[in-house]
């Protein structure tokens, strides 16, 4: 194309390498973004498995059996969010926004940190509560 053809000075010829590569930059940022909601959606998924199967194989044999590998599918999903949100942190400090704004980077903490205190309140009602009653001996 005709835009994409080296210009004879080669001053603008550095210019448009610059301007792509802070474009790229942007791109990767706005990748970024997504691949977080991936992993959000992703840990989502691990605490859906977890209430499912709780749901499910509610009536096993032993009780504490399906209550505990709900558990361990909950707390993973509270688990990649966490390292979702440090990962994407992490990465958005090495890069540098030019023609557009990055989501800030507390907003990231406050999805991540937000599904898994969810995740950890989630397994506590799911031991401590039982058809809706406490299982101290009510």
């Amino acid at each position: 194309m005709a835009q994409d053809d080296p210009p004879e000075d080669s001053n603008k010829s550095t210019e448009w390498a610059e301007f792509r590569t802070d474009l790229a930059e942007d791109r990767n940022i706005m990748a970024l973004e997504r691949t977080f909601a991936g992993w959000m959606r992703t840990a989502f998924a691990a605490i859906g498995i977890g209430l499912g199967f709780k749901a499910v194989f509610g009536a096993f044999d032993p009780p504490w059996l399906a209550k505990a590998i709900a558990t361990l599918f909950i707390l993973s999903g509270g688990w990649l969010a966490v390292t979702a949100e440090r990962r994407a942190c992490h990465t958005l400090q090495q890069l540098k926004a030019h023609k557009f704004e990055a989501i800030s980077t507390p907003n990231f903490r406050t999805v991540a940190y937000s599904v898994a205190v969810g995740s950890a309140i989630l397994v506590a009602g799911l031991w401590l509560l039982n058809d809706g009653t406490l299982n101290a001996g009510v």
